[in-house]
């Protein structure tokens, strides 16, 4: 069973506490709120069609080949300068 708490503190308040953080606290706060921004978007854009219909037109581009990805555009770049 979780238990939960939900406190209502001032903006500034958190960001006092976040400063009293060491560093490994920090970085483990960065990676839970990018997690949480990462889904959040994902919702978002999963909503608009707009952006999927973007998003499926670029993979269909991508699968005809008129894209690379970053190990071929490396490994071109490399055969060029050979």
């Amino acid at each position: 069973m979780e238990n939960t708490i939900n406190l209502q503190i001032s903006f500034e308040s958190l960001i006092q506490a976040i400063r009293s953080l060491d560093l490994d606290a920090k970085y483990q706060l960065l990676a839970n709120l990018e997690q949480q921004i990462f889904e959040a978007e994902e919702e978002l854009h999963e909503d608009d069609e707009g952006a999927v219909a973007e998003i499926e037109a670029v993979q269909d581009e991508y699968d005809q080949g008129e894209y690379m990805n970053i190990n071929d555009y490396v490994q071109a770049n490399q055969s060029e300068a050979l």
